[in-house]
């Protein structure tokens, strides 16, 4: 899942890039609101952390202008502020959750996990495909209770084909989504992780084919088994 961070305040935007990308979330982060704008403006994302006091164009500003330009990407605010009325302000121009700093790192988690199952018509917290189950929570995926040992890349495709059912993508769409912007690979990476993953479960008996390939299209999750 691909997060856009908009915090300027470098020793808190480190400690959130590093406490979710230990989950297998993919952050990028922008340091003025201005800069969230224009990124926002280009890529996709599923999930905005957003900072209220930012250089260049504050948070409630930003979050009006994404709101009022059709953007429905789940928004959490991240304030030091903590009136009645700043948390009125955020939730009134469209923020979904709001939280107050100083906050630990768990509960930042939890609203994050909350938010993109929100975000994804309600999926229940254990992600589930058959006998394939990928707990978001624990960041760690089983077949019949035994557990799989894939790489944070292979994770994130997997969790990203169990979330976005019935959809194909081709191989620059899955770059846009589960790669940093300022690193994209060569198409053929993607290639080589899909092949991979599917090594990794046939090797536990699992389907090797749970992501299949559409010809000429790209590739979807398959229909799930009776």
């Amino acid at each position: 899942m691909k997060i856009l961070l908009v915090e300027d305040d470098e020793r808190i935007s480190d400690a959130i890039v590093e406490d979710l990308s230990d989950q297998h979330y993919l952050v990028e982060v922008a340091h003025d609101g201005q800069e969230a704008w224009e990124l926002v403006d280009v890529f996709s994302y599923d999930l905005i952390l957003l900072d209220v006091m930012l250089p260049k164009m504050d948070g409630i500003t930003l979050c009006r202008k994404l709101r009022s330009g059709g953007c429905q990407t789940p928004i959490l605010m991240i304030t030091a502020r903590d009136t009645v009325e700043d948390r009125v302000s955020g939730l009134d121009v469209g923020a979904d959750d709001y939280l107050v700093k100083p906050f630990a790192l768990q509960e930042l988690s939890a609203r994050v996990r909350a938010l993109l199952r929100r975000g994804t018509s309600s999926l229940p917290p254990v992600l589930k495909w058959g006998d394939l189950c990928l707990d978001p929570s624990s960041c760690k995926v089983y077949y019949q209770e035994q557990l799989i040992p894939l790489s944070p890349k292979e994770y994130t495709l997997l969790e990203f084909f169990l979330r976005h059912e019935h959809r194909v993508f081709n191989r620059a769409q899955l770059l846009e989504h589960l790669w940093p912007f300022e690193r994209l690979p060569e198409e053929a990476t993607v290639k080589a992780h899909i092949r991979s993953l599917r090594q990794k479960l046939d090797a536990v008996g699992a389907p090797s084919d749970v992501i299949e390939t559409v010809y000429g299209l790209g590739y979807r999750l398959k229909e799930r088994p009776e």
